[in-house]
């Protein structure tokens, strides 16, 4: 794996591409965005990271990081690939968060080798241009009552990364490895995007993965353990959520539709990012 020295960004012109992840639902810096209230301005993983990366970048005596986001929502990864992956070229960008597939691969046809050659050709393609690029692995969703059927089609996916990772010197976040993403305090009701405070760790991972030192040592420590759910009040919060949550999802994908049709990137153009 490549490496930065633990105080150094390199880094001048940050593009994060992908989908809902990192468009970052729902950590909404105003504590408003949710399923319920869709269009509420976001955050998450990525714009945290553009800030910290920023803010030692102008401790260092250093201009402040530039950064954009084209990641929308409900993207699959040929569309982040053959989009996406481009216009951050375009950008001028030096590093490219790529992360993606997630959504192909809740299709249970999901070819997840086809996937990985595709990602992986993006990854060679901003290699050659020279631009440094993070990947990240799926999450383990052992702990979800639908997700988990993804479990081996995400851990060959995980694999192909980081083996890609490795043949083209690209960073790796690796999300499969925290344990704070197995508590359900991490996500929100929808069980498929993190809250706030996911979204914080995740930028911490991130750091890790670049090669720099975390913020905070403990960034994925557990959490104080709850007691347990009853049984019957679990079932209850699963059939809500399927109610809610699986059944529109379930419903768009026959249509041919996404949450993110008619979307545009929330940050399009790269800015200087002011720290906080």
């Amino acid at each position: 794996m490549p490496q930065t020295t633990e105080q150094t960004v390199p880094w001048t012109r940050f593009v994060a591409v992908g989908d809902s992840f990192t468009e970052g639902l729902w950590d909404g810096p105003d504590g408003d965005a949710g399923p319920e209230n869709p269009d509420a301005p976001l955050r998450g993983w990525a714009d945290v990271l553009a800030s910290q990366l920023s803010a030692r970048r102008v401790a260092a005596g250093d201009a402040p990081l530039e950064y954009a986001n084209l990641a929308v929502r409900g993207r699959l990864l040929r569309p982040i690939v053959t989009h996406q992956v481009p216009a951050a070229l375009g950008l001028g960008a030096d590093l490219v968060s790529l992360v993606g597939g997630g959504n192909d691969i809740l299709r249970p046809a999901a070819d997840v080798d086809r996937l990985a050659r595709e990602l992986e050709s993006a990854v060679v393609r901003l290699r050659a241009a020279g631009v440094d690029v993070l990947l990240g692995t799926g999450v383990d969703a052992a702990g979800s009552p639908l997700v988990k059927a993804t479990r081996s089609r995400v851990a060959v996916y995980n694999a192909h990364i980081w083996s890609m990772a490795r043949r083209h010197g690209a960073y790796v976040v690796d999300l499969w490895g925290m344990r704070s993403l197995m508590d359900w305090r991490m996500w929100a009701e929808d069980r498929i995007h993190l809250t706030t405070d996911g979204h914080a760790r995740v930028a911490q991972a991130a750091l890790v993965g670049l090669g720099l030192a975390p913020d905070d040592e403990r960034w994925d420590d557990p959490l104080a353990p709850q007691p347990p759910t009853p049984r019957l009040e679990q079932l209850r919060g699963d059939a809500a959520w399927v109610r809610t949550h699986v059944y529109p999802w379930a419903t768009r994908r026959l249509r041919g539709r996404s949450s993110g049709d008619q979307r545009t990137a929330k940050r399009p153009v790269p800015a200087p990012v002011e720290t906080v």
